[in-house]
């Protein structure tokens, strides 16, 4: 279970939660304009845009899971599980794998109106990476900072979806995510004024009581109503500090501890990273479930003209700064 969202303050940061109860080996990855990508069904490209996101990389291959390009355009997938539906490959189409997907678009957009058009021709295809590495069921939320859209591969074909509220879970599909924010319209920031009955003396007793019935379950239909309110009432300064810690902290509200959610005998699926991309700076900011300190890597003080992957190794273990030490 994952969650992902957009912020915009002075500049616009879009990242996620990565919830599982283990990890592939995962890397803040940057992948130069001149790396050339092979895509299995229409060839290679040897020259496009940079990117960074965090990937497991295979076979010198960067398998994405979020990242952005560095013209302002950032993709995340998650998981879609019993919904995702892939295709055949077709002629007329590009074919493009499920693994490919997140590089194919931030490769070559440089703004969602580019995304939109390139999703016109594209085929998701049910090419696997390999036999260790199957395919994973997932769709995906794409922005830049004017919009943000949803696709969603399944068995009556490819959707995509203006995302309005620019956040994104998993199941159920996302027409009915937006639709049960309806359940939810009463919620408020502020403090709640008694309609229950006009001859009763009802009190507030407590501080944010206009939030009673947001959802707190770790589920991804509350998760999504939890990350939406939070996002749309957060407010935030203009300085890169005030604006990734307040980011950190909208993702915070789904934060998930060990031991909260079981998914076998004795294995708890738990936030193994949170991520805080800087879109328009290009700058990406992580921390993981054992060290709550933000690091980051700039894409930018990197050679992007290069064409080897630049991998950096996530780092673990919680930093404490004693401050009488």
């Amino acid at each position: 279970m994952c969650t992902a969202a957009t912020y915009k303050t002075k500049d616009f940061y879009f990242g996620r939660t990565l919830d599982y109860e283990f990890s592939y080996g995962d890397q803040i990855v940057i992948t130069p304009r001149n790396y050339s990508f092979h895509f299995r069904h229409v060839g290679d490209m040897k020259n496009h845009y940079a990117i960074i996101g965090m990937a497991h990389v295979a076979e010198n291959y960067p398998l994405y899971y979020d990242a952005m390009n560095e013209k302002g355009v950032a993709m995340a997938g998650l998981n879609f599980v019993g919904n995702a539906v892939y295709s055949e490959v077709q002629p007329d189409m590009e074919n493009i794998a499920q693994f490919e997907f997140i590089p194919w678009i931030l490769s070559q957009c440089a703004s969602l109106a580019e995304v939109r058009k390139l999703l016109n021709r594209i085929n998701i295809v049910n090419t696997p990476f390999s036999e260790q590495l199957p395919l994973a069921q997932l769709h995906w939320i794409i922005a830049d900072e004017n919009e943000s859209i949803t696709v969603e591969s399944m068995s009556d074909g490819l959707h995509i979806y203006d995302n309005p509220v620019g956040v994104l879970t998993n199941n159920p599909p996302f027409p009915q995510q937006m639709f049960q924010l309806n359940n939810y319209m009463y919620l408020s920031p502020k403090q709640p004024k008694n309609t229950f009955g006009g001859n009763l003396a009802l009190d507030a007793y407590s501080r944010g009581m206009g939030g009673l019935g947001l959802p707190g379950d770790l589920s991804s239909s509350s998760r999504f109503v939890r990350v939406a309110f939070t996002k749309v009432n957060a407010i935030s300064g203009e300085s890169e500090e005030e604006s990734v810690s307040q980011f950190f902290h909208i993702l915070g509200s789904v934060d998930q501890q060990r031991g909260c959610c079981e998914v076998t005998d004795g294995k708890y699926e738990i936030t193994l990273y949170t991520s805080c991309c800087n879109v328009i700076k290009g700058i990406y900011y992580y921390n993981t479930y054992e060290n709550h300190q933000i690091s980051a890597v700039d894409m930018h003080a990197e050679n992007l003209e290069s064409n080897k992957l630049i991998c950096y190794p996530v780092i673990q273990g919680e930093r404490i700064n004693y401050q009488n030490k």
